[in-house]
């Protein structure tokens, strides 16, 4: 029997359903914080706290603004990444809109395509999409 010399990898995920309501992304902000801070995850996923609850923010308010029904938030950190999907019964697929200077709104996707490795969105065969991001955690 050998011992191995691999430092182990910790794998976690959590899944949390918010209402469709503007509160919904504080909630989900808080609920990031306590999933990258806990001992589930890995020491590397907390270095993404701030970027993380930023794509949370954005990701669920978009859902729960232009989304249908209750949104679903899924955290996942593994393998040097945190993952963010949220989930709504929405058929409008996010898009990127031209903003002026004063304009308020718009420009929450394309922060997210900066922050994330990679952004994308999957349409539910039955209704709905997830769109989901991940983050280098290290």
């Amino acid at each position: 029997m050998r011992a191995s010399t691999r430092p182990a990898r910790r794998t976690a995920r959590v899944e949390y359903t918010l209402p469709r309501e503007a509160a919904s992304a504080r909630w989900a902000r808080q609920l990031t914080t306590g999933f990258l801070s806990g001992s589930r995850t890995s020491p590397e996923a907390a270095t993404q706290l701030d970027e993380a609850n930023l794509v949370v923010s954005e990701l669920v308010t978009n859902a729960t603004r232009h989304g249908r029904g209750r949104c679903r938030l899924r955290l996942s950190s593994a393998h040097g990444t945190v993952t963010v999907e949220v989930r709504d019964d929405g058929v409008r697929l996010p898009r990127m809109r031209r903003t002026g200077l004063e304009g308020e709104g718009g420009r929450g996707i394309p922060l997210v395509q900066c922050l994330a490795r990679r952004l994308n969105v999957t349409v539910a065969p039955g209704g709905g999409k997830t769109v989901r991001a991940v983050l280098d955690a290290a």
